[in-house]
């Protein structure tokens, strides 16, 4: 069918440039039409902390629960305080401009909200808008930051944060250069500028297009931005890989003499096969997110699938059309003046190494990649926040300011919520469980309790002495809720912990549980795949094994960067943090969809030869001389274009870039280059062993497209044939 399908984008070109430039632009012009409605909700229904928020919500309506907020912090000149009647009136002035905004609905001041500190030099105002975070204007933004730097110039520190203010980057500047990186690797692997092009545009085809249908869906579903970052990451590294594999064969059935449309249509039915297999692995993974339980993660792997499937779609239906159009200008690889068979027994420098060496080769491999690996041992994840970001944003002075003005608990508050039976006792058990909540190890302080207008439900805001993600404050969390089943026993009141924070510790929680879950799920997944495209019993297991191995390393070594803080000035974080909570499930998901491209790629090849052949040593040599190049440059791209997002600005991105980067170069260079070699030649023969009765009950998927090969060959026989025929007819006539 893929064969067909080349031809007939070959032949119609033009139709097929022309439809998908037009499904690219209505697609546009729907999005666009329709706006723009990315949520930021990172909940998840069933948890405690949740249906302790859900109660919270119902007795304290807030009817400016969803608006957004800023608040301008402040700090004043050396020798001054914000009680000084000077400050007083230019605070007041300042504020005063700010509520001139007709998108703002209030701003209340330092000294109404009683925020000032101990010694008065630190206080902030909060600013309300009439709509959500995410929709204040540029405008308003812009009116407040003025404010604020005239307020610098008079000689004051003002800061500016919350969701009104600061917004989540979805893409930077810095991608391109990511895609520039990506062009002289396909310019050198292609051998010209011209060819090496032609994988971006069909990969920004297809990501324009897939992105385009994310925007469409976030009027439908609730779809964090940051979905979009990683959606971004995936289309653009898979489709350019992707164009390359089926550009590399078609050069390749060139140079064996294959007349321009059947070169393209073989390689889209061999090596476009492939593609397909890899990319629907990959969408498998993703869409696998939603087993995890968790709404935000599923949008995000849901939306990354999309970007990949049309990913796919653009590679088997327009690469094929534009191949067609540059003719002559794409050209086969240089004929080496080497004996064919000659070359391909003896291999490649980098073969002859691994082969001639492989138990080297294997415990280099695996001692690397293990010592990487350590740290993850220790790994800690939860959520960043604007305390890791660059000293150079305001928000994260913001952050410190506040910090040094009431310390970091500040920023991770704990909501105790109180139910009482509203008895005569209910007050006098009320203050006993605060005044025993203030004795717990790390409280700072706990404010007094605010009572519902049901009188059965009082709230209580304890600070803890430690910040949000800090294992004193989770360790807090932890004891108050086994503290509350003896509280209610006791004193009648039924204590339950929610907030920000302890969402977020629950949250953790739940995806760490989830983990080892979707990891079973995942390699059960490969084990099986593998299995039924290589017709072996090691070969899966092996793979699987160095898939947990990259996987490992990839981990410690985030670990190793974000969490312990090394190197961090190389790549530009600016604090030591938890990993991100779901960073793993994703890293699991996503490197595992890639490492089976680069397996099925690789050691197809040598199945392919080793069917020719039955040499197994000869084989891996053939896997590494004719895949190897491809696989090797697949996978700089991969790392070129996953670098480009670990120069953004937003810490969420830069560590999905690094973690995704790392886990590619470790299992494509080390995995799939070393030690799967090494394995498969100590292996030998027995590498391809597989029970018949297996092999009978099995499908047999042909994800190389031998078929269409076989098919080839015997129509060339045929055809063959015929001349001769023909030919040995002419003298007769």
């Amino acid at each position: 069918m893929l064969y067909r399908l080349g031809f007939w984008s070959a032949k119609n070109r033009l139709k097929v440039l022309l439809g998908s430039i037009t499904l690219l632009v209505a697609a546009a012009i729907v999005a666009l039409s329709m706006g723009v409605h990315f949520g930021e909700e990172t909940s998840i229904p069933g948890l405690a902390s949740q249906k302790t928020l859900e109660v919270m919500e119902k007795e304290f309506p807030n009817p400016q629960s969803g608006l957004g907020k800023t608040q301008l912090v402040l700090k004043a000149p050396e020798n001054e305080r914000l009680s000084s009647e000077a400050a007083k009136q230019l605070i007041t002035a300042k504020l005063k401009e700010v509520a001139a905004d007709p998108e703002v609905t209030s701003v209340v001041s330092p000294y109404d909200n009683h925020s000032l500190n101990a010694d008065s030099t630190i206080g902030y105002a909060t600013i309300t808008y009439a709509v959500p975070g995410d929709e204040v204007t540029d405008e308003s933004k812009n009116s407040v930051n003025e404010i604020a730097g005239s307020l610098r110039d008079a000689g004051w520190q003002a800061e500016l944060i919350g969701d009104g203010y600061v917004k989540m980057a979805t893409s930077s500047p810095t991608e391109a250069l990511g895609v520039l990186l990506a062009l002289v690797i396909l310019a050198v692997a292609l051998g010209s500028i011209l060819t090496g092009v032609l994988p971006i545009v069909t990969a920004g085809l297809g990501l324009g297009f897939g992105i385009m249908l994310i925007i469409i869906g976030t009027s439908f579903l609730d779809v964090p931005s940051f979905a979009l970052s990683l959606a971004g990451m995936l289309g653009l590294a898979v489709g350019i890989d992707y164009a390359l594999f089926i550009i590399a064969r078609y050069r390749q059935q060139l140079a064996e003499g294959y007349e321009r449309r059947e070169a393209i249509a073989i390689a889209n039915g061999t090596a476009g096969s492939a593609v397909v297999f890899a990319g629907v692995t990959v969408i498998i993974a993703l869409v696998g997110f939603s087993f995890v339980g968790v709404p935000f993660l599923t949008a995000m792997g849901m939306a990354g699938a999309l970007t990949v499937f049309t990913a796919i779609l653009m590679t088997i239906f327009v690469v094929p059309a534009i191949l067609d159009l540059l003719g002559g200008k794409v050209k086969a690889p240089k004929k080496r003046t080497e004996n064919k068979q000659k070359s391909a027994s003896r291999g490649n420098l980098w073969g002859r190494f691994v082969t001639g060496q492989p138990l080297v080769a294997v415990l280099l491999g695996v001692a690397l990649l293990a010592t990487i690996a350590l740290p993850f041992f220790h790994m800690e994840t939860g959520l960043g926040n604007d305390g890791h970001k660059s000293p150079d944003k305001t928000e994260r002075r913001a952050y410190d300011l506040l910090s040094e003005a009431y310390g970091e608990g500040y920023h991770g508050p704990l909501v105790l919520l109180a139910e009482t039976d509203g008895g005569k006792e209910a007050a006098a058990n009320l203050n006993k469980v605060i005044e025993e909540v203030k004795t717990y190890p790390n409280v700072a302080m706990v404010n007094p309790a605010v009572t519902a207008p049901s009188g059965k439900v009082s709230l209580i805001t304890v600070m803890p002495a430690t910040g949000p993600n800090d294992s004193a404050t989770i360790a807090l969390v932890h004891l108050i809720r086994d503290k509350a089943p003896g509280i209610e026993q006791q004193d009648h009141i039924k204590l339950g912990v929610t907030g920000s924070t302890a969402v977020n510790i629950d949250i953790t929680q739940k995806l760490n549980q989830a983990l080892p879950k979707f990891c079973l799920i995942i390699v059960g997944l490969a084990f099986v795949l593998l299995m039924l495209v290589f017709r072996s019993i090691l070969v899966p297991i092996k793979a699987v094994l160095g898939f947990i191995l990259s996987l490992g390393a990839t981990l410690g070594f985030v670990t190793y960067v974000v969490q312990d803080g090394h190197f961090q000035k190389l790549f530009g974080f600016y604090a030591e943090a938890p990993v991100f909570n779901f960073l793993p499930i994703i890293v699991v998901g996503v490197l595992f969809g890639l490492a089976m491209d680069y397996e099925v790629f690789l050691v197809s090849r040598m199945r392919e030869e080793f069917k020719k052949s039955g040499d197994a040593k000869k084989s891996v040599l053939a896997g590494i001389r004719h895949s190897g190049g491809v696989v090797t440059a697949a996978g700089l791209i991969m790392v070129a274009v996953f670098t480009g997002f670990i120069l953004a600005e937003e810490p969420m991105v830069k560590v999905m870039g690094l973690a995704l980067a790392f886990g590619v170069l470790f299992d494509a260079f080390i995995v799939r280059m070393l030690i799967v070699p090494g394995v498969m030649t100590l292996f030998g023969k027995s590498a391809w062993y597989f029970p018949k009765w297996l092999d009978r009950l099995l499908p047999n998927l042909d994800v190389e497209g031998e078929g269409v090969m076989e098919e080839v060959e015997k129509k060339q026989r045929e055809f063959t044939k015929e001349s001769n025929i023909r030919l040995l007819a002419k003298p007769l006539e």
